[in-house]
Order: C-alpha cells, then structure tokens, then sequence
C-alpha cells in the first residue's frame, strides 16, 4: 500500500530545491570572489616588462655589460624571466577567465532551476489504456492494490463500476476508462483482462492500481474546511509515481485529441517521450458526482 504524499522524486524533493537554491548562492559568490581576482590579475597585467633587449641590447643601443658575456640577449637570464613571465601571466589569466565563465555559467544555470521549481507542481502520473494521464498530488489519499469490486444493482451511469472494500470503508470505485471511453485492462470486476502471472520480473509501476482520491484532498485537512463529498475510487493500468512539472512546459490541449479525458484536460506536457494529460481535478469530481446520482 502506498501513500503518494509519502512519495518523494528523487529529482525535484524539496530538500534538494533547497541545496541547489544554496548551491546557486555559494556559485555566485564565488563568482564574485574569481570577479575580484580577475581584475587584480588584469590590474597586474598592466605593469610594464622591462624590456631591456630592446633598449640596450641586440635590439638597441648594444650597450648592455651582459652582451660581452652571453654574445645575445636570448642566451641572458633576464630575457629568459622576462619571457617566462609574461608566459605565467598569460597562462594565469586564461585560468582565472575560465573560471569566471564557468562559475557564471554555474550561477544561471542554478538560478533558471530555482525559478523553474518555484514555478512547478506536484503530479501523480498513471496510465489508462494508451493514455498517460496526471492529477494533483493533494487530492490522492491512497494508492492501492487490486482488490475485488462489488457491483451494485440498478446502475444509474456505465462509468458506476459498483463499491470496494478500502482499509474497512466501502467506497463507490467509478471507472475513468468508461467515463473518457479508453480502452483499459482492468475489468468490471477490478481484475485485469489478462492474468497477472510470473509477476516476479515485473516492475511495480506496470503493475494495476486502485487510486483512492478525495474532493478537497488535503487543502480540506489543512484549512480544517469540510470535504467537498467523499473519497472516490478508480483502477487504472499502471502508476508511474509523483512527478514535479513546469508551468512554463505546460501547452494548451489538442484539439485533435478526440478522448473525453481532453475536455478534462487543463494542459499536456512532455514526459519521458511521451504526452501527459493533467487533468482538473474540480472538474472531473464534478464529472463523477453527476456520474454517481
């Protein structure tokens, strides 16, 4: 049994928005910091070489006293510091530059991801049939295995699939496929169409669900509000887990999408190859209470 708010991306936990928000911070500051010693070394850069070769030596006036020992100026020692610091001064500045770029680099890429988190929400991403669909993490109260459904008589709507025994609270489970006329494996009976055998090497994101959502989620426990009506089950194929989405990746729904589930739509998003449906959460419990009277 599994609790969604109990979940956690690896990716996108808050924990880790925090450090990289701190990481973004340390960034800029060392930035700052290879800024100061950028223009230090610039400043240093400016300071003039003596270059005495081309005063008095082989390039001058030929009167320096070392050129009756060493013949040129490339056989003195005050030639050979000469160049080799001009070669450190060189090499020390495109270190110090590259530094720079990188620790700027570092900073935008840390500050675009801060402001891309801060903008995000949390989605519970499942599939029904070929359908990837997501809803809001806040309305989910539980995420269980298959279990039997038990039909009702005198169903007033085909999406009704009947009521189902959840941790001793017999809940009315409706059927989404039904509802948005997708062809799904889970039957009437809560059973898959094909038999669940040698499940061993099954991942169990592939694996049925029952998920367990509940008008007003948790805004109703936190603001102590009462719920909008009672918790509702339906089966889908297969839980892929929590996931943190961008409003910015959010596009407007297709209008070719001829699924129902389209009209519940407030957006799709790119996932993992593949399309991702995020419904409304208001509308779809609309939807199933008209469904339920």
């Amino acid at each position: 049994m599994i609790d969604p708010r109990d979940q956690r991306d690896g990716r996108f936990d808050a924990d880790e928005t925090a450090g990289r928000v701190e990481a973004a911070s340390a960034s800029a500051s060392a930035s700052a910091s290879t800024g100061d010693e950028l223009s230090s070394l610039l400043a240093n850069m400016d300071t003039p070489i003596d270059d005495c070769w081309n005063r008095i030596g082989v390039r001058g006036d030929g009167s320096c006293p070392r050129l009756a020992g060493y013949i040129h100026c490339r056989n003195c020692p005050v030639h050979d510091a000469a160049a080799a610091r001009v070669l450190d001064r060189e090499s020390s500045a495109d270190a110090v530059i590259g530094q720079e770029i990188l620790h700027r680099q570092t900073a935008q890429s840390l500050s675009e991801y801060a402001a891309r988190e801060a903008d995000a929400t949390s989605w519970l991403v499942f599939r029904i049939g070929d359908e990837w669909l997501g809803l809001p993490t806040t309305i989910f109260q539980q995420v269980a295995q298959l279990r039997p459904i038990h039909s009702l008589p005198h169903r007033r709507h085909r999406a009704v699939l009947g009521v189902v025994n959840v941790r001793g609270r017999l809940l009315v489970c409706a059927s989404l496929a039904r509802l948005f006329g997708i062809a799904s494996a889970v039957g009437q009976d809560g059973r898959r169409l094909e038999q669940q055998s040698g499940l061993q090497g099954v991942d169990a994101r592939d694996l049925a669900r029952l998920l367990v959502v509940e008008p007003g989620g948790e805004a109703a426990e936190r603001d102590g509000a009462a719920n909008l009506g009672n918790p509702i089950v339906f089966p889908v194929d297969a839980v892929d887990g929590v996931h943190r989405f961008a409003r910015a990746d959010f596009q407007a729904v297709p209008a070719t999408i001829a699924s129902m589930s389209a009209s519940h739509a407030v957006a799709v998003t790119a996932w993992k190859g593949v399309t991702v449906g995020l419904l409304d959460a208001a509308k779809l419990f609309e939807t199933l209470n008209r469904s339920l009277t």
